[in-house]
């Protein structure tokens, strides 16, 4: 299967609760490369890179999101733009 690329937005209460580091070790564990960071605002965005499969099935884990956070959206469209290497949280 090959690789894909998303640009995902994430709204609702999102930032202050975790939500990079948990995104950072979902990514991970399911080996995609990519990164996530805060947006101004109040928004956390992401690039997420590999596998259809698995890239899907980030994606629904970021509508759950961790514990503390309450999703109200996540909306994402496929780009041209690929990551390599490890998932990371971009300051």
């Amino acid at each position: 299967m090959a690789d894909i690329a998303l640009r995902v937005r994430v709204t609702g209460r999102v930032q202050g609760v975790w939500f990079r580091g948990w995104t950072q070790a979902e990514a991970s564990a399911l080996g995609l490369s990519g990164w996530v960071r805060n947006e101004a605002d109040g928004s956390v965005s992401a690039l997420i890179t590999g596998p259809e499969d698995k890239v899907a099935q980030m994606v629904r884990a970021l509508h759950r999101g961790p514990e503390l956070a309450r999703v109200a959206a996540v909306e994402s469209e496929e780009v041209a733009e690929r990551a390599e290497g490890p998932f990371r949280v971009l300051r």
